[in-house]
């Protein structure tokens, strides 16, 4: 079974460059405080440390 990763958004992309908005919006994020869990793969992880001060993370497993 894959590895997935528990991350939360919890800051507003409004003032910050669009390719950080269009990150998070490319992680499946739709709305604010919204919580996803996501596969522990190499380029999800990237993208979560692209935008690692708009998120919360927490290892699932």
């Amino acid at each position: 079974m894959e590895k997935t990763i528990k991350v939360t958004w919890t800051k507003s992309t409004i003032g910050r460059p669009e390719n950080q908005g269009k990150t998070v919006r490319g992680l499946g994020f739709r709305r604010l405080h919204q919580t996803l869990v996501l596969p522990d793969r190499p380029e999800i992880r990237r993208m979560i440390n692209r935008v690692s001060h708009l998120l919360e993370v927490a290892d699932e497993s």
